[in-house]
């Protein structure tokens, strides 16, 4: 029996077939280079995006992969399926009259990617790139269809494993902060989690101003 799709929908098939190109990238930018550690360790980490057995109930609940990565001292979460590609930082365009985390955009083989720098999305000081610092694709909802976004993180460190109930739910930090984005907080080995629903770190507004320089 046939199910209906919301136009832009991407499948769980496509975004799996999108990280395998990622990861042929990522191999052959490893090769080609000078063997530089924080190369072989992104290529590690999409290496095991790769081998990820991906199944029914982990897309449907909280549980599941996740791509962990840094920022200032605090550890954060992505879901695996919302990423597409992780890159070491290159030229970045900037575009006037967009909101101060907005950088700019890139060109990715020949796709005008958006560039956000979550530190500053989320408050945080801003600091100067070094040659840890990746540039995330992420793939999010937008207002009629999906589309990708380019999220600077201080380093990536790994892909987590995470059940159901290793997940607490947010605390509550009153009204006037706004943490629908965060899925919850997840308790591991290295200490807690914060797990990011990616496509609402942005408000309606920014999304727009997305949307019309993608």
């Amino acid at each position: 029996m046939g199910s209906s799709k919301n136009p832009g929908t991407v499948t769980k098939k496509q975004r799996i077939a999108g990280m395998k190109v990622a990861i042929t990238i990522m191999k052959h930018f490893y090769l080609c280079s000078k063997f530089n550690n924080e190369v072989k360790r992104m290529a590690e980490i999409v290496e095991a995006m790769d081998n990820i057995d991906v199944k029914v109930e982990d897309v449907v609940s909280r549980g599941g992969k996740y791509l962990a990565f840094a920022l200032a001292n605090e550890e954060y979460g992505v879901d695996i399926l919302k990423i597409k590609e992780i890159i070491g930082m290159m030229p970045i365009t900037s575009v006037p009259q967009t909101p101060v985390f907005l950088k700019g955009v890139i060109n990715l083989r020949g796709k005008v990617i958006p560039i956000v720098d979550l530190r500053l999305k989320f408050g945080m000081q801003s600091i100067d790139y070094t040659d840890r610092t990746c540039i995330v694709v992420v793939e999010i909802a937008g207002q009629e269809e999906n589309l990708l976004m380019g999220s600077i993180v201080d380093t990536v460190s790994e892909v987590l494993n995470i059940k159901e109930e290793e997940i607490e739910d947010t605390p509550g930090f009153g009204s006037k902060l706004k943490t629908d984005y965060i899925l919850g907080m997840a308790k591991t080995k290295e200490g807690v989690k914060i797990l990011l629903d990616i496509d609402k770190v942005l408000s309606s507004d920014e999304l727009i101003v997305i949307e019309n320089i993608s």
